[in-house]
């Protein structure tokens, strides 16, 4: 193994290539392990930056590194955008010819390239293993690696036979990653792999920026439709149950003007891979699809996630949600959800082979009915899944927290429900007894004569969703009994009884009847007329290299260059995500765009505005609430860790906040002396650029530090510091 790089270098290599002036939570720790040569587990959450931390020790180590992936598309996706950045990469698997795979394997054996992905079924096949023998390789890193957990959500019984591996290449460092692992699922990924006294990280399984909802099964086309025109310049996915579900509900959409296409296992690939691209490269917004649709793609705008149907578990739902926002920017995820769909599950996990499969998928279930049945926080009851606490966030939370009040008693009305159960002969499903309660006239109330029991009627007080809410309630904590093979017949339980006649008191928040269309908390964007603009370069620059155009640039690189209209080379470079080999292939496109609309509408790039001359910025929401967790206490990491951010933007955060003239306790972020160096230096260097301005501190002071100082004398020249 060679020396490990110096911290110099590394983060040189991070911002010349990726970029990235700093790492994100726990992504250095996991780069210096394997250049350390050290076997490594990491359970870091979508759109944490797990990809960087095998490709940036990768370039730094002798030999080739084999990166396990289980899908074509991602495998394509990860090397295109690796190319992009000047990064030698390949990958090989059945999508290529004979000859281009002989071509890529003399390659590798050349030592041509540092990075190949293949699939572990091509890994594991006696050939493969005996050119790898051949080579000369760095590291293993198994990505996904949750597939060869039994009781992981998406087992793969093919990624078993990588233990294999560790007999074939006793000294070759391992790294495991995935994005979701419950404790169980993670000492299976150890012991499958016979990981060597691995360093371990797990980041927070929560993601912040996702809006989590529930809605109740009814209706769904009509409130999916009208989430879908409230967002017309969204991207996302719906997935459905059945392959007939995903065609249904495409052609639905297309029928309302809303372009959709369907994606399931059932097509032919050549439409599959149609379908796949249409989606990456924005030319379709809306895809309807099964579960077969998703570790393949790479996309971090989707805006939305909506699921049509129940998952089958916890796992699955957290992973296809987490398919939102990889970005970090506002998403929605959105399940409808009623008891016949648990019911069903159900049914299906009883037709497992075996007692122990059966035992595994019964338990799933149960935990998911119970998630979409919860009135407690969403993300609360989804991160203690995981075994993590959750202290709360000021960002969007879920529909349950939306919602601001008390727990309403409702101990009369859970008697009511109860009863009409009992006085129904506990015979009925909850539709047909709150059909009772609310007094209905319907033929199979009359056909039973429950019309003319003591109940019938008592319920008009409250409406449908309310008692709806209150038996899911009342099934959640066990007073209701939902029997799966008898068409979810309810049941009163013992603890139900204790209700009934025992005194016992039944509490329940009651949240207002809510739909599907509400909107996110999408950022604004600094002028979006350049925004498009610089959206449909990207889009047609995306096009004639057949790449999807987040590969050029994210979205949220295209808002900052709308924000900071950068006028040259090293101010484009100045923006996270772009490193020198993106500003070398479109810098000069983009840069002209910029000068364009700049030209036609005379407006100023921010860093040129003499200092005081420009109004007063208002504070971003989330600047506001990274103020607000600092008056709280809490530190720039924490912050960060709470909020899923990186350390870096919370300063710019606290910078923003200064610089409105919020209050920020300096004292507790830079040290008088320090402070005081920062500002004799900003004094003879100027506010406009802080490169100048570190070089002459030296790498031991922070941009962040030098940001916060910067900001302050911005306000006190403005008259609004208050530090």
């Amino acid at each position: 193994m060679a020396e490990a790089p110096a911290a110099g270098d590394l983060y040189s290599l991070l911002a010349s290539v990726f970029g990235f002036s700093s790492f994100r939570p726990g992504q250095e720790r996991i780069v210096r392990a394997l250049l350390d040569g050290r076997d490594v587990f990491a359970l870091m959450p979508t759109g944490g930056g797990k990809s960087l931390c095998y490709q940036l020790p990768a370039l730094l180590v002798d030999g080739v590194a084999v990166v396990v992936s289980p899908l074509i598309a991602l495998m394509k996706d990860q090397v295109d955008g690796l190319r992009e950045l000047g990064v030698p990469a390949t990958y090989i698997n059945s999508s290529l010819t004979g000859n281009e795979i002989q071509e890529r394997q003399r390659a590798l054996l050349a030592g041509q390239v540092k990075l190949v992905y293949v699939a572990p079924e091509r890994l594991m096949m006696p050939a493969f293993l005996r050119l790898l023998s051949a080579a000369r390789i760095s590291f293993f890193a198994i990505d996904e690696a949750h597939c060869i957990s039994e009781w992981g959500h998406d087992f793969r019984p093919e990624y078993r036979e990588l233990r294999r591996l560790r007999e074939l290449f006793p000294s070759v460092p391992f790294a495991a990653f995935t994005a979701t692992a419950t404790t169980r699922v993670q000492g299976d990924i150890t012991q499958q792999l016979a990981l060597r006294d691995p360093v371990r990280f797990q980041g927070s399984f929560n993601r912040a920026n996702l809006h989590y909802e529930v809605q109740p099964r009814r209706r769904v086309d009509d409130h999916v439709v009208a989430y879908l025109r409230a967002h017309p310049q969204a991207s996302g996915i719906i997935y459905c149950a059945s392959r007939a579900g995903t065609e249904d509900l495409a052609r639905h959409l297309n029928l309302e003007g809303i372009k959709a296409l369907p994606y399931h296992a059932g097509l032919d690939s050549e439409v599959r891979r149609r379908n796949q691209d249409a989606f990456i490269k924005d030319d379709v917004r809306v895809v309807a699809a099964t579960i077969a649709f998703g570790m393949g793609i790479n996309k971090p705008d989707v805006r939305f996630v909506i699921h049509y149907d129940l998952p089958k578990t916890l796992e699955n739902y957290y992973q296809e949600s987490g398919r939102a926002g990889r970005d970090g920017d506002p998403s929605d995820c959105i399940l409808f959800y009623s008891g016949g769909d648990a019911a069903k599950l159900r049914r299906f996990a009883e037709e497992k082979d075996t007692e122990e499969e059966r035992r595994i998928a019964r338990w799933q279930v149960e935990q998911m009915a119970a998630w979409a049945e919860s009135t407690t926080c969403r993300r609360q009851a989804l991160l203690a899944y995981f075994d993590e606490a959750f202290a709360g966030q000021a960002d969007r939370c879920c529909d349950i927290c939306d919602v601001p009040g008390i727990e309403e008693d409702v101990t009369v009305e859970a008697q009511k429900l109860l009863s009409c159960v009992v006085r129904t002969r506990e015979r009925f499903g909850l539709a047909h007894v709150i059909a009772v309660l609310r007094g209905s006239q319907s033929e199979k109330v009359l056909k039973f004569g429950h019309d003319k029991l003591s109940t019938h009627g008592i319920g008009r007080d409250r409406i449908d969703d309310f008692w709806r809410h209150l038996g899911r309630h009342l099934l959640g904590m066990g007073a209701l009994r939902q029997d799966s093979d008898r068409y979810n017949v309810l049941s009163v339980t013992e603890s139900g009884r204790a209700i009934l006649f025992g005194g016992r008191r039944v509490t329940m928040r009651v949240p207002p009847v809510k739909r599907a269309e509400t909107a996110p908390a999408d950022e604004s964007v600094a002028n979006p007329e350049l925004f498009e603009r610089l959206r449909a370069l990207r889009k047609r620059l995306a096009d004639e290299r057949n790449l999807p155009p987040y590969v050029i640039f994210h979205d949220r690189v295209l808002r900052e260059m709308s924000s900071r209209l950068p006028y040259d080379s090293h101010a484009l470079q100045a923006i996270p995500g772009i490193g020198g080999a993106k500003v070398k292939s479109y810098g000069e496109m983009f840069l002209a765009e910029i000068r364009q609309y700049r030209l036609e509408t005379g407006t100023a790039p921010a860093e040129t505005e003499p200092l005081g001359s420009a109004r007063p910025r208002g504070l971003s929401r989330t600047a506001r609430d990274s103020a607000l967790l600092f008056s709280r206490g809490h530190d720039i990491a924490k912050i960060a860790q709470m909020r899923n951010l990186t350390p870096r933007t919370v300063y710019g955060h606290l910078a923003e906040a200064i610089e409105a003239g919020e209050e920020i306790d300096l004292s507790r972020l830079v040290l008088p002396a320090r402070r005081a160096r920062i500002e004799a230096v900003l004094h003879d260097e100027g506010y406009d650029m802080l490169a100048p301005v570190r070089e002459r501190l030296g790498e031991d002071f922070s941009y962040g530090e030098i940001s916060l100082i910067r900001a302050y004398l911005i306000a006190r020249e403005r008259g609004r510091a208050s530090a």
